[in-house]
């Protein structure tokens, strides 16, 4: 089934938004429970049966009523049409435990997280993938600079390749996380974000004449291949296989052409590298090592600059260009440290971690010389 129209050229090059979920949403995200505490464990386990969520009548409570009128004003969107479609959302409590903070636990691993990612299941998946779809892979190359193996390796993360896109009614979880988030620190803010998705949704089910029932995604909202969340869907999906239409959850090559476009649009510069390994050579509690960590998602730094706190052993970082420093932490053992160029932190804007973006360049890798093998 195809979803998306087509979005006008000026719509396509619009301003950035905030985009995607999981860690998309708790990354790039997303934005008063009466319904007690599960753990994140069981909520998992019931995000199979969400369909015996229940109806709550959305529709009247105040903040879904004023939602509801501002929609009819601004987009034209019957009154009624929205009344009947909130009456029928149900309540996700399992998108709202999900959402919650993870309980203090181990430290940090990287080399954990990166084993959920790049293990067997996965790169043969991959390989499958990119040797079905490695024209459209090279076209996406050619025409946005973004790498093949980035490309397959960032679908392998998101999905594996389509097989996990989330069974969540889109319209049920939205509306849940935008009118009833959990107690959290950020709270309004996530409520904000998810509003503004929420909107954003409509509009695309608006402007499809869909059934706003008919789109499944993941507890956060995101749908397709990709994962992209309706804002994104709205600027950056694009109609890679050429039928007139945008469907991110059965076209594959219209998902490597949004996820490319995506890169291309938040920084991704073409030829350039992604990471050099690097090395410490001052103590992780200097001060110009905590600065150097605290920059941000961007790369802020000369080699030149870098050279009184960090080295490289790779002869091939180039000296014209700005790093940052990346620090992978790996439990109880030694702390794995990298110098990150403009294309690893484009793929952090459509996850804000290290460990996300160094698993989809390492499965893109990994795949690549797989397919050689």
């Amino acid at each position: 089934m195809k979803f998306f129209p087509t979005p006008p050229r000026s719509l396509l090059l619009s301003t950035v938004c905030v985009a995607l979920l999981g860690a998309l949403v708790a990354t790039n995200p997303a934005c008063a429970s009466t319904v007690k505490n599960t753990s994140k464990a069981k909520a998992k386990k019931a995000a199979a049966v969400d369909d015996q969520a229940e109806y709550v009548h959305f529709s009247q409570w105040k903040d879904v009523n004023s939602f509801i009128q501002d929609m009819a004003s601004k987009h034209g969107i019957p009154e009624s049409t929205l009344t009947t479609w909130f009456d029928q959302a149900r309540y996700i409590e399992t998108a709202r435990q999900l959402m919650r903070p993870a309980p203090p636990s181990k430290p940090k691993n990287w080399k954990a997280y990166r084993s959920r990612f790049v293990e067997p299941h996965r790169i043969d998946a991959g390989v499958a993938f990119w040797n079905q779809y490695a024209d459209v892979l090279d076209r996406a190359e050619k025409q946005y600079g973004v790498p093949a193996e980035i490309i397959v390796g960032l679908i392998g993360v998101e999905t594996i390749y389509g097989k996990n896109t989330g069974n969540f009614r889109v319209m049920d979880t939205l509306t849940t996380l935008a009118f009833d988030y959990p107690d959290t620190p950020t709270r309004e803010a996530r409520m904000q974000f998810f509003k503004s998705e929420l909107e954003n949704f409509l509009l695309i089910v608006k402007d499809a004449g869909a059934d706003p029932f008919a789109f499944k995604g993941s507890y956060a909202g995101a749908i397709g291949l990709s994962q992209f969340m309706p804002s994104s869907i709205r600027q950056y999906a694009v109609d890679f296989d050429g039928d007139g239409q945008i469907d991110l959850s059965h076209s594959a090559a219209d998902a490597i052409g949004s996820v490319a476009h995506y890169l291309a649009a938040h920084g991704w510069k073409r030829h350039l590298p992604t990471v050099f390994p690097a090395t410490l050579s001052a103590d992780d509690t200097q001060e110009s090592v905590k600065t150097a960590l605290s920059r941000g998602l961007q790369a802020t730094y000369s080699l030149g600059e870098l050279k009184q706190f960090v080295t490289t052993s790779s002869s091939d970082a180039p000296t014209g260009i700005q790093y940052g420093l990346i620090n992978l932490q790996n439990g109880d053992d030694a702390t794995e440290y990298w110098l990150g160029t403009d294309n690893f932190y484009a793929i952090t804007q459509y996850n804000r971690s290290y460990f996300y973006a160094m698993s989809v360049i390492d499965l893109g890798q990994v795949i690549k010389a797989a397919r050689l093998n």
